[in-house]
């Protein structure tokens, strides 16, 4: 999690500089320094300076910056800047939704040090009126303040699962172990994370609680026991690692991760058919007889029913599909054939169309979209209606020399508060792909956004509406929107609703992807790739459409490129 530390530093210098009123260039380096380290799922650690240099917006200054940071745990910079604005202020910048801009002007008038002070003057309406800020920003700022708290209890998978693997990692090259996974919630791959259970089975297990609680990653050690040890690491999550014996494993496996709910059921289902279960095996209960549990399959075969995937564990129909033979056949990482929402350099991404091509080619794909920000979207350079047709002779020139792989040529088009897409038809009936999302008046009402939503999906050339609600986990909220009437509208005019995997967005989520597959709404799950590494995240959006329940035929880009093209046309029709 070094990579996110540092984009966090970024940011923040970011918001600093803009407090201090710096160069506006200055400002957007770091910013998007933070967007590419942030997304990056290598460890910049683990980098050679090459590679530092190779990442987009990083340059020797800002790579001396990150090395410096990696062998000290200091950024001399970033608290040089920090010296210059009072400790109150950049308190004020860590809540969701308040700007430098805004935080200056609470600090500057009100003398706000703190966030139970900022809270306080919210709650008795003492900020409204102040220049610019009216009731909905009070309500705005207590929302902030609420996620703030939240996310200090619970952090985007995406921040925690490269930490947990990487101490996988370091647990297989310090210590002798046969069984080693992730458990509970990491497990099942819930958007939002707790703390990290580890399971393990060895034959030196004191070996390997001594190699766990040396870690370099921890920070305090709860406990340290022969076969149970709890640390916390440096970000501030608790890790507890478990070491079992070879016949327990499964037992264990299927124990710790849950959902609580879910092994309620199962112990239900056990005591009726005369059973016990717990993290040592299955028994029999009238005479304590082991009947399993080396396997985690052994624990649903006893029960009779069959093995339900991780992601299904959350009691919430997966018992009764089971037992009446209806579970999904979940959707692979592999049956995935393309990303449909890819951006270029000539609006905010970081690579040339050919770079592009290569990194999705090595991924197998058989395909990828284009889909630059258009025109509305300044602030991601967004192409106008000129450049729109420049790149698709680009395109075309491209394709002409592709074998075994296609590009499609397509856009993100802004959906303006005004109902209206930011393209005309004109240009949008020449594209392979219309992506269509909102980036801007997330505090509109209710009623606003979900005529915004529905109004793009009756655009005959729109293919698919993405990351539907706007939230960004832990920072920004979904906005106020109906979307059991945008889903109706989409099934009505056969549009797509995205799974959007970059990780703090996983949007639409697990529950929306749910209710996607009940009324039969096609789903594409795309990365949003602004960084060819983050093509990479594909995984993410895979396992949010798996805690759906979806299927590969739910999902459009699981199609071949032939019947990929076929769907697009028909969504036109």
């Amino acid at each position: 999690m070094i990579n996110q530390q540092i984009a966090g530093i970024f940011d923040e210098m970011a918001d600093l500089l803009e407090i201090k009123g710096e160069n506006v260039f200055r400002i957007r380096a770091y910013r998007r320094a933070a967007q590419n380290i942030g997304g990056l799922p290598k460890d910049v650690a683990q980098m050679t300076e090459d590679e530092l240099l190779a990442i987009p917006g990083i340059g020797k200054d800002l790579a001396g910056k990150i090395r410096h940071y990696i062998d000290s745990g200091k950024m001399e910079a970033y608290d040089e800047l920090r010296k210059e604005v009072p400790e109150g202020l950049t308190l004020l910048l860590s809540v969701p939704s308040l700007g430098p801009k805004t935080a200056k002007l609470l600090y500057d008038r009100l003398q706000i040090k703190d966030i139970d002070d900022l809270e306080r003057l919210a709650r008795e309406h003492r900020l409204s009126g102040l220049p610019g800020i009216k009731d909905k920003t009070e309500e705005n700022i207590l929302k902030g303040i609420e996620m703030l708290r939240r996310g200090k209890e619970r952090l985007p998978i995406g921040r925690v699962l490269p930490t947990a693997q990487d101490i996988l990692s370091q647990l297989r090259k310090k210590a002798r172990v046969r069984e080693l996974t992730l458990a509970g919630s990491l497990r099942r791959w819930k958007e939002t994370v707790k703390d990290i259970d580890i399971l393990a089975t060895s034959e030196e297990p004191e070996k390997v609680m001594s190699a766990f609680v040396h870690l370099p990653v921890v920070r305090e050690v709860l406990m340290h026991g022969p076969t149970k040890s709890s640390v916390v690491i440096t970000e501030g999550i608790q890790v507890d690692l478990r070491v079992v014996e070879k016949e327990s494993f499964g037992a264990a496996l299927a124990y710790f991760t849950g959902s609580k709910s879910h092994n309620i059921r199962l112990r239900e289902m056990a005591v009726k058919a005369g059973m016990k279960i717990n993290e040592y095996g299955i028994y029999r209960e009238k005479d304590d007889r082991r009947l399993g549990g080396e396997k985690e399959e052994d624990v649903y075969r006893l029960l009779g029913l069959p093995y339900i995937p991780p992601e299904l564990r959350e009691d919430t129909g997966e018992i009764e599909a089971a037992l009446g033979d209806r579970l999904p056949e979940l959707l692979e990482l592999a049956d995935i054939k393309g990303d449909l929402h890819v951006h270029t350099k000539h609006s905010d991404g970081s690579h040339s169309l050919e770079e592009l091509i290569k990194a999705a080619r090595e991924r197998g794909y058989e395909y990828i979209a284009i889909t630059d920000h258009t025109k509305g979207l300044g602030v991601a350079r967004g192409l106008n209606e000129e450049k729109i047709l420049e790149e698709m002779k680009e395109i075309k020139a491209v394709n002409k020399r592709l074998k075994g792989f296609r590009v499609l040529m397509g856009a993100e088009v802004d959906i303006r508060s005004d109902y209206t897409l930011d393209l005309p038809d004109e240009v949008l009936s020449k594209l392979d792909i219309v992506v269509a999302s909102v980036h801007s008046g997330f505090r509109q009402s209710r009623e606003q956004i979900t005529k915004r939503l529905i109004s793009a999906i009756k655009n005959p050339y729109v293919s698919v509406i993405a990351h539907p609600t706007g939230r960004l986990i832990g920072e920004r909220d979904a906005y106020e929107v109906d979307m059991e009437k945008v889903f109706s509208a989409a099934k009505e005019a056969g549009k797509a609703m995205e799974i959007n995997a970059y990780p703090l967005r996983l949007d639409i989520n697990d529950a929306y992807a749910k209710r996607a597959k009940e009324m039969k709404i096609p789903v594409m799950i795309n990365t949003d790739t602004h960084v060819i590494n983050q093509f990479d995240f594909m995984i993410y959006g895979v396992s949010i459409g798996r805690r759906g329940w979806l299927e590969k035929g739910d999902v459009i880009n699981t199609l071949n490129a032939e019947n990929l093209l076929k769907w697009l046309r028909k969504s036109k029709a």
